[in-house]
């Protein structure tokens, strides 16, 4: 599946410039964030048109070359990586807003649109898109993924957020998988046969989205708890109460004390709650004084307001930076990041359990998540030169799955499956994988789509 010279120069011919062979740009665009071992493609090119990404993928299907879709990098599983080689197809040049519908709070985009573009574009509408995965992500890799993040336990994920796509398949055909309209019941649900299939299916090259109105109010809250199981009952009891929360992360006590050091913060190093509610002043006061009251009655010693937009601002950055703050805990160290999720009656039962198994292990992995829909995630910090410490990360990697999935919960609720959690996918769909194998070798025959990626040998 490697790219042939005649390829090569078809490519080059068609594309100048817009077709790379450097090693940096293709270092660039084979790495990845976390532990997996980057693996580059053989060239890099850059389409500006849907046409021009069926050019190249009938070109590439002539010849047998793998294709590997590329927005941001900022996938977690290995999901950019070119195990065969091939040609990745950057589309962050793909990155127009073709139309702001208002009146119908939907929003025409291509796939190399950053969801912070479309908001800087939307902000005089009085509409936003509101799912924040915390990276600066395009919209074509969210969807690829099936993103979600901080505000899912309001607005959702992708899925939700995806009224229709346009995708160049496999053959190069470029096909629409429905319109405008808010329901329909025409035909197979291609849209969300696409959405979360990770570039192994076809390349996404426009979307339609779901807007929503910005609320006329936000507050949100910090409340520190004793244990992380505590926080989590205080999870569960504000959900089944039916408060209107649009955000509500968790943070353990080691992970604040790294936030702590890298964004200058100063709270208190105890497991942390961070809630935000949407809604008119008068509703967010009134759930905010409700959610106080729960988190008292299990235990919340402090509880604070962030009273402007810039510390709520403040107050979110260090969130999303996470990643980089725990880092920081052990330099020199990889961070391996994970994630399950998990039926949200089961989340306390759950993250008890993996604190006991990494206190056994004597691993340093941090927890943070978006527990308002029962996902949380661990970066697990490793010696990337101590064999005997990565494969006890690997191991307890493999025991968190199985317990998750254990307890009627996935693999991955956010980052997907990619290369890192192929076997994990395996273990959780059973029998259900043969059939989508049976996709996948009937829509991609060929096998060049994002090839080692999601389905096991």
């Amino acid at each position: 599946m490697r790219l042939t010279e005649d390829l090569a120069t078809t490519l080059r011919g068609e594309f100048g410039d817009r077709f790379q062979t450097g090693a940096a740009l293709r270092q660039q665009h084979g790495a990845t964030t976390t532990w997996l071992e980057s693996q580059l493609p053989d060239a890099v090119v850059f389409p500006e048109t849907a046409e021009e990404v069926a050019e190249i993928v009938r070109l590439c299907a002539g010849a047998g070359v793998a294709v590997i879709p590329f927005g941001a990098g900022s996938s977690l599983e290995g999901q950019v990586n070119a195990p065969f080689g091939g040609v990745s197809v950057d589309l962050t040049r793909m990155n127009r807003i073709l139309a702001v519908n208002a009146g119908d709070m939907d929003v025409v985009v291509q796939p190399g649109v950053t969801r912070k573009q479309l908001n800087v574009h939307l902000r005089d509408t009085g509409l936003f898109f509101p799912l924040d995965p915390g990276a600066d992500a395009t919209l074509g890799g969210m969807a690829a993924t099936r993103a979600s993040g901080t505000t899912a336990v309001r607005y959702g994920t992708m899925r939700d957020a995806v009224l229709s796509l346009q995708a160049v398949m496999p053959d190069g055909s470029i096909i629409r998988s429905g319109g405008r309209a808010r329901k329909s019941a025409a035909g197979y649900d291609l849209t969300r046969l696409l959405i979360g299939s990770e570039g192994t299916l076809g390349i996404i090259t426009e979307l339609t989205l779901r807007l929503q109105a910005i609320p006329e109010a936000v507050q949100a809250l910090r409340c520190s708890f004793p244990t992380t199981a505590s926080a989590c009952e205080a999870v569960i009891a504000a959900l089944q109460c039916a408060l209107p929360l649009a955000r509500m992360e968790l943070l353990d006590a080691m992970t604040v004390r790294a936030v702590n050091a890298y964004s200058k913060l100063n709270l208190p190093e105890m497991p942390l709650l961070l809630v935000e509610m949407h809604g008119s002043p008068t509703g967010v006061a009134e759930n905010a004084q409700a959610f106080c009251e729960i988190a008292r009655q299990f235990g919340a010693t402090v509880i604070d307001e962030a009273r402007t937009p810039e510390e709520r601002t403040k107050l979110w950055q260090a969130r999303h930076d996470v990643f980089w703050a725990v880092c920081a805990m052990r330099p020199g160290a990889k961070g391996i990041s994970t994630d399950v999720c998990v039926p949200v009656s089961r989340l306390a039962e759950c993250i008890a359990a993996a604190e006991n198994k990494v206190a056994e292990t004597g691993l340093i992995a941090p927890i943070a998540g978006h527990v308002g829909d029962g996902n949380f995630h661990h970066l697990i910090l490793v010696d990337p030169e101590d064999q005997a410490e990565r494969a006890a990360a690997s191991d307890y990697i493999g025991w968190l799955n199985d317990l998750a999935i254990s307890l009627e919960g996935t693999c991955s609720g956010e980052h997907g499956i990619g290369q890192g959690k192929r076997r994990y996918l395996a273990r959780e769909a059973g029998e259900a994988l043969r059939f989508m194998a049976a996709i996948k070798r009937a829509v991609d025959p060929l096998g060049i789509m994002n090839p080692g990626k999601m389905l096991p040998e």
